[in-house]
């Protein structure tokens, strides 16, 4: 498997559920981040196309029969876009591989079978989410009930564009919102497949646009009129842009924003296992992960073993075309991301931290944006390297006394998405677990269950995605009094 051969172009957008020609002559160049070539072209968006997008959605929600069907038939056409997911997952991966340099190997998982995971799970929330519920209040019966939001405008990065799309349609949908989905410029190749599945599920007029743009136009569309909810993945600066602008309208949010998540090697844990479990998590999307494992916890009793350990298996990672099936790490989305982790290799070094393995550009591919899988060794909390997102192969390994100390440390961020500990007593994991701030945490493994709560502490976020709390965000909460002594017929 090699780069893609043909050009991909579209020269249409998806608009209120039919592909239709755009009102600008603008277009999105996609280059791919192993040849720097171009290989994909799709119009870009205009103001006015997301006005007419947003007409369509307010036009299907307040009008059209989406939000009145029963959940049944709702989950029928749902159940049909999770299942052409399967069918094409291949092609979702290898698109979006293509796009930002997710190596295949992982993309197959990572890229397309787990945003079919997110829809059926979404599924299986809906069945059994109480849509109203009776209660007995303070002057007599309550009924409580939960009503679809309305517009919904969902805002997805490049790194994980199926998924974090699947995070925020399925439940939007499933609860009887309409949405317009404003996709990354970097990626809109595959965007266009999600829409010819939705277009063949069965959706009705209005409930679905896609729209790749640009910040701006995202900005536009987040600071619409008519919008009901916002459901945004991103930097934190992007987010708090968001939240300003979505305040002006006071449009309700939810942020899924960066990490900086640790992974906390107690003493007495399995190095071997440790190793194995988190490399892959710390590398992840070539480091392109908000929930990636980017400091390494290890105790100063075992540090000089463990930095060996971790140095070895991050340099043994294969480098090269992210299309190649044995490649492991793939190149970074976009020149800009290239350069900024060559930067804060640099500003480590002067730091005082110590390159354990990596810091450079691979030898061996003479084009492409490649940064080689670094480790940082002797780094301190305080460093930027510790402290700062750097969305790239760029890992920091962190001693500590004791497990107070790591704790301690793993709380000393501004982020609390993730992390995971690693130990042989599961029950001394648990407790570490209970005791880290952060929103999502593993013990001796690393997983995202899409049955529960996503979502981060500190600026890490606000809200959550996937499980019952995530499909609560697309409600809005309506207390319905009753007269004293009514009971149900």
């Amino acid at each position: 498997m090699t780069e893609l051969t043909e050009l991909v172009e579209h020269g249409q957008l998806f608009i209120g559920g039919e592909f239709t020609d755009p009102l600008g002559t603008e277009v999105i160049e996609v280059i791919s981040p192993h040849t720097e070539q171009v290989i994909g072209r799709v119009p870009h968006a205009s103001e006015g196309d997301v006005d007419r997008a947003v007409a369509a959605a307010r036009r299907a929600f307040d009008e059209g029969p989406w939000p009145r069907m029963g959940l049944d038939e709702r989950i029928a056409v749902i159940t049909r876009i999770k299942d052409a997911f399967a069918v094409r997952h291949e092609e979702f991966a290898r698109l979006i591989s293509a796009q930002n340099g997710t190596p295949y190997s992982s993309s197959v998982m990572v890229q397309a079978l787990a945003a079919m995971m997110v829809w059926d799970s979404a599924i299986t929330v809906a069945r059994d989410f109480p849509y109203e519920e009776r209660r007995d209040g303070v002057l007599g019966p309550l009924l409580v009930r939960r009503e679809p939001v309305g517009v919904v405008a969902a805002v997805v990065p490049w790194n994980v564009p199926q998924f974090t799309a699947a995070a925020k349609l399925a439940p939007a949908l499933l609860a009887g919102c309409t949405a317009v989905l404003k996709v990354s410029p970097e990626t809109p190749l595959d965007a266009y497949v999600l829409a010819e599945i939705a277009e063949e599920a069965g959706l009705p007029p209005g409930v679905l646009s896609i729209l790749p743009a640009d910040r701006e136009v995202s900005e536009y569309l987040v600071g619409h009129r008519d919008v009901d909810k916002v459901s945004f993945t991103g930097s934190v600066a992007a987010g708090r842009r968001v939240m300003e602008v979505a305040s002006r309208n006071l449009t309700r949010v939810t942020l899924e924003l960066g990490g900086k998540s640790a992974a906390i090697i107690l003493p007495d844990a399995d190095l071997e296992a440790a190793v194995a479990g988190i490399v892959p998590f710390a590398w992840m999307i070539n480091g392109q992960a908000c929930v990636a494992q980017t400091r390494i916890l290890a105790p100063n009793s075992r540090y000089d073993e463990m930095a060996e350990a971790f140095a070895a298996a991050a340099g043994a990672l294969r480098v090269g075309d992210p299309l190649d099936p044995t490649t492991e790490l793939g190149p970074l989305v976009a020149r800009r991301q290239q350069q900024r982790s060559l930067d804060y290799i640099k500003l480590g070094q002067e730091e005082g931290a110590k390159i354990l393995t990596g810091g450079n550009r691979p030898a061996a591919q003479e084009r492409g944006w490649y940064v080689e899988p670094t480790l940082f060794g002797s780094v301190d909390n305080s460093m930027r390297i510790a402290r700062e997102e750097i969305f790239g192969p760029v890992i920091c390994l962190i001693p500590y006394e004791d497990e107070a100390e790591a704790v301690r440390i793993a709380d000393d961020s501004p982020y609390g998405l993730s992390g995971s500990v690693w130990t042989a007593d599961t029950e001394r994991g648990i407790d570490v677990a209970r005791r880290v701030r952060t929103g999502t945490y593993s013990v001796n493994t690393f997983s995202l269950d899409m049955l529960g709560p996503f979502g981060g502490y500190k600026n890490s976020g606000l809200g959550r995605e996937f499980g019952p709390e995530g499909y609560g965000e697309f409600f809005e909460h309506k207390m319905i009094h009753l007269p004293a002594g009514y009971r149900e017929a």
